[in-house]
């Protein structure tokens, strides 16, 4: 494990403690903690919620895709932003994934296909709507989900990971705070939590690593935001003005100022957070069939 990653594991852990410090899972949401989806123990582990009110209803679903420049993060970390999002009438997704440096892109991808092969075969027992999917993500969850609807809506990229079409539909993603070019990413400096991530040779991933090259029409429609203060807001405008020449629908929002930092969606406390929300999570009900 670089430096970085040490530093990322130890700083952004202690930091999301106190964000989340006294907040528990409200008494209306049916939370169902550590089911297992494939075969690397806690890496493998998802959480489904919902509201208990709609337990005799399908809902639309959201498989949700934590950030945490690959290295950091767990299901734990996102279980209130979770289950604040199943009060908005949806089924959410809340899953762990292989981290780097243990293992190297593009591991994350394959841990999603199988939490997407799980809900397919747990449809009959769970109030989910496989017909009205949504992928959401921040950060490093974020570009996999950017990834991920290239995967899901382009068969040539997808052959390029052997993964299969699922049986879902995906109907629109929401992206937070991330990061799209993974060329232009790795054009400059090899920092340390590249390598962690993407090896010291990303080019021998070769095709993999130009994303924005397979994105076409089919691809999902996509609600995009940032925040004034985020580091990584260059990469907003870009991405939107790239789905949008590729026919895409696409609509992006900047909340806050340069005082509102990174991923400040998931900080349930906050008045802008909800707005956030709201906002994403009503881009997805307009896409309900």
């Amino acid at each position: 494990m670089s430096f970085e990653s040490f530093v990322i594991n130890i700083t952004w852990k202690k930091n999301d403690d106190k964000r989340d410090a006294g907040l528990s899972i409200p008494e209306d949401i049916r939370y169902i903690r550590d089911n297992t989806y494939g075969e690397e123990g806690a890496y493998n582990l998802l959480d489904i919620c919902y509201p208990k009110d709609k337990e005799g209803k399908k809902l639309p679903v959201i498989i949700n895709v934590h950030g945490g420049a690959y290295v950091y993060g767990s299901k734990e970390t996102y279980q209130f932003y979770a289950a604040d999002l199943a009060h908005r009438g949806f089924v959410v997704i809340n899953f762990n994934y292989r981290l780097a440096p243990k293992y190297k892109f593009p591991t994350p991808l394959k841990d999603l296909s199988q939490v997407i092969q799980w809900l397919e075969g747990k449809k009959d027992r769970y109030p989910v709507d496989l017909s009205n999917v949504f992928l959401i993500g921040d950060s490093a969850g974020a570009q996999l989900v950017s990834q991920y609807a290239a995967i899901y809506s382009n068969e040539k990229y997808r052959n390029l990971f052997r993964l299969r079409k699922p049986e879902i539909t995906i109907k629109g993603i929401s992206l937070a705070c991330g990061l799209y070019d993974l060329e232009d990413h790795l054009s400059g400096k090899r920092t340390g939590l590249i390598k962690d991530y993407f090896s010291s040779k990303p080019e021998s991933f070769g095709e993999k690593l130009k994303v924005l090259d397979y994105i076409t029409k089919d691809y999902p429609p996509c609600f995009i935001f940032s925040s004034g203060g985020d580091f990584l807001l260059k990469n907003l405008e870009p991405m939107t003005e790239l789905l949008k020449s590729r026919d895409v629908e696409c609509e992006s929002r900047v909340y806050g100022d340069e005082t509102t930092g990174h991923v400040f969606h998931v900080n349930i406390k906050s008045e802008l957070a909800t707005q956030a929300n709201n906002d994403q999570c009503e881009f997805l009900k307009r896409h309900v069939g």
